[in-house]
């Protein structure tokens, strides 16, 4: 059975950021062990767009910390070259730009200001960090500066939680400070990945930040999903981070919902276990290449076993078979007897990865008394660039 697809349609408008032109407006979210070298050159070989590394300290950078300067590496296939930077010291996050043009090592650089994990927005970071709207600034202003004729970005959150919102004043300030485009996950850090995403956040930012392109990120399941955001929301282009995992082929899809034809030169996709099965094992290969050790590659592959087979007939010994590999001929082993089964259809849709509860935002003490910053936050917020060097 073949996937369905979005509904025929005229192709979306280029996406230009800065001097990028991308004939499919799509970008990769950053991904926290994700979204390394070897998954970005498997979703290229499905779809087009622009690919973003994992976040990377900027910190970390400045330091040359050894696994910092491996996660900055990209394979000589990908171009655009795309590397999202965390910081929360806007000289600190310069300097870690300035490295990244001087040495060469990214065509795209973005800022996040979205990550809603403890550890970060405890010290003021991430989603947390544009509660400081002159901090907010100083950053952004800087960072572009640093970035010269490199486009630079910024991807954030509503806000806090909906008593505390920030993106329209976000939006704007970027948009002043020279950034090339804005993209808006349409959850507070709150609400973490529970409940729908507001869209309708999204279209309030496109009628407020009016001269550069503002992306739609939130609930993107499907091609359908990324045609029906930008046709509510007015937005100029989607960025797709749970939706892919255990579906790199998504970006294919995607390239036929959203790009001019011809855009993509991968064949259409027939979702069966035996294709699924092939991808996991190129996955697979992918991760072996890029850790250059065969026992570390395939025991990271593990993590994808249940975005994979998600909805397939995959029976749960051959699952814990599969989560427990270390070479691979062991996938090779274990994936070959199985017979060929059609896409699943809704059992293999919907949602992908951990959506987890609402729970209150961890946040510096003090720290939403006022929109400006304290001298004291400042110390401590300079200590929290140190505690997460590493990437």
């Amino acid at each position: 059975m073949t996937l369905a697809t979005a509904p025929s349609l005229a192709p979306a408008p280029a996406l230009r950021i800065g001097p990028i032109e991308l004939d499919v407006p799509v970008v990769l979210a950053p991904m926290a062990g994700i979204t390394n070298t070897a998954f970005r050159r498997l979703c290229r070989e499905y779809g087009a767009g622009l690919y973003v590394s994992e976040m990377i300290t900027s910190r970390a950078l400045v330091e040359r910390n050894a696994i910092t300067m491996r996660l900055i590496q990209h394979h000589e296939s990908e171009t655009p070259r795309s590397i999202q930077l965390y910081g929360v010291d806007p000289a600190t996050i310069a300097e870690a730009v300035r490295i990244i043009v001087a040495e060469d090592r990214a065509d795209h650089i973005d800022l996040n200001f979205g990550c809603p994990v403890p550890k970060v927005t405890r010290k003021g970071g991430g989603a947390a960090l544009p509660w400081k709207t002159t901090l907010f600034a100083d950053i952004v202003q800087r960072a572009v500066k640093a970035a010269g004729d490199i486009p630079l970005t910024v991807k954030m959150r509503k806000g806090i939680d909906r008593d505390h919102l920030t993106f329209l004043d976000a939006g704007r300030a970027a948009e002043d400070a020279g950034a090339a485009a804005v993209a808006l996950h349409a959850r507070t850090a709150s609400e973490y990945y529970s409940g729908h995403a507001d869209w309708s956040a999204i279209g309030e930012l496109k009628q407020a930040v009016t001269s550069i392109p503002v992306l739609g990120n939130g609930d993107i399941w499907s091609a359908d999903d990324a045609v029906r955001m930008m046709a509510e929301t007015g937005c100029d282009g989607v960025v797709v981070g749970r939706g892919c995992l255990g579906r790199p082929w998504l970006f294919g899809e995607l390239a036929d919902a959203l790009g001019p034809a011809g855009a993509v030169s991968a064949p259409k996709v027939d979702a069966t276990l035996h294709f699924v099965a092939a991808a996991f094992r190129r996955h697979a290969q992918l991760l072996v290449e890029f850790f250059e050790d065969e026992d570390r590659g395939c025991k990271d592959v593990r993590k994808h076993v249940a975005w994979y087979f998600k909805g397939y007939p995959v029976g749960g010994e051959l699952r814990a078979s599969l989560a427990r590999v270390s070479t691979l001929q062991e996938i090779d082993d274990l994936l070959g007897p199985v017979e060929d089964a059609p896409y699943p259809g809704a059992g293999a849709e919907g949602q992908r990865g951990r959506a987890g509860s609402p729970k209150r935002t961890a946040l510096p003490e003090g720290w939403l008394e006022s929109r400006d910053i304290a001298a004291e936050t400042g110390d401590m917020m300079r200590g929290a660039e140190i505690e997460n060097s590493g990437g």
